[in-house]
């Protein structure tokens, strides 16, 4: 039987936790706006971390480096109104709201393992649409063969977009099979709410069964085309990064193991545990890279 985050967190125990504050400041930077997914047979039975370990323990550059950064600098981050625009290889060109994407009647609950491309990971309880969905609203034109990302700039409210870490706007891609895989969502929430700032408000991508770094967020621009779009850590350092992604146990990344992982909140000394091949989605994904030499396509 698959689990609901409630069946596992009862939601006032989470909230009533010593760190309250600290989640409860993380929330109101956002819409309060409670939403519902229905349950997915797509969820891992595996017990999410809690709001505030997903919360406080972020990647998101444009607020800064550090994991604690995106919680203290995200606050003043405008999402309401916001647009994305969908162009390139789509029949229904245009700019959607958030609404317009991910309406309530269509969100669906996604408790996802995430693994970070750092080798620690923790499991999700995300709230979203399939992008799979939302493409086929706009209409894919036969000769789509990638789907390219951009997240938002905007330096006044995200400050890390003011040092020259990453080359700006942050950008990701994926092939558009992948784009159109099940597994593959728009989320707009998180435990029930709508997504706090530092987790990539108010739209961003998730794709569980590749890195983190893979799952963009703060989506302002989606746009299909024939041509592999550029990606922001590719560009960076493509010995290390590239564009797809995948989990692979048995691909190591240039400094570090992939063959383990931290699972954060997992406590001092519970030890690390195997990285499964995509992240343990290898089920449902293996057959996309059929023939693909993955010590090459990493």
């Amino acid at each position: 039987m698959k689990l609901k985050w409630s069946d596992v967190t009862p939601k006032a125990d989470y909230l009533n936790r010593r760190s309250f504050m600290t989640a409860a400041a993380a929330l109101v930077a956002s819409p309060a706006l409670a939403l519902t997914g229905k349950p997915s047979g797509l969820s891992t039975d595996e017990a999410p971390n809690t709001l505030e370990e997903i919360t406080n323990y972020n990647n998101f550059y444009e607020f800064g480096t550090g994991k604690e950064d995106p919680a203290r600098h995200a606050g003043n981050l405008t999402t309401d109104p916001w647009s994305v625009e969908i162009g390139g290889l789509v029949d229904r060109p245009g700019s959607y709201s958030v609404d317009d994407l991910a309406p309530a009647n269509a969100l669906e609950e996604r408790i996802y393992r995430l693994r970070c491309v750092e080798a620690w990971s923790m499991v999700i309880p995300w709230i979203g649409v399939p992008l799979a969905g939302v493409l086929d609203k706009a209409g894919v034109q036969p000769g789509a063969k990638f789907v390219a990302f951009e997240t938002l700039v905007r330096p006044e409210e995200m400050p890390g977009q003011s040092r020259p870490i990453l080359d700006w706007p942050y950008r990701e891609g994926l092939r558009i099979d992948e784009a159109m895989h099940p597994l593959a969502i728009l989320a707009t929430g998180l435990y029930d709410d709508a997504l706090p700032n530092q987790n990539g408000a108010p739209i961003r991508l998730v794709v569980p069964w590749k890195y983190g770094f893979k799952s963009i967020k703060s989506i302002v621009k989606i746009t299909l085309t024939d041509s592999q779009p550029r990606c922001t850590w590719q560009d960076l350092q493509p010995s290390e990064y590239g564009f797809y992604a995948n989990v692979n146990p048995e691909v190591n990344h240039p400094r570090w193991s992939q063959a383990t992982e931290r699972r954060i909140g997992s406590g001092l000394f519970a030890g690390r545990q195997d990285t499964p091949m995509f992240n343990g989605y290898a089920d449902q994904v293996a057959g996309l890279y059929q023939g693909m030499d993955l010590t090459k396509n990493y």
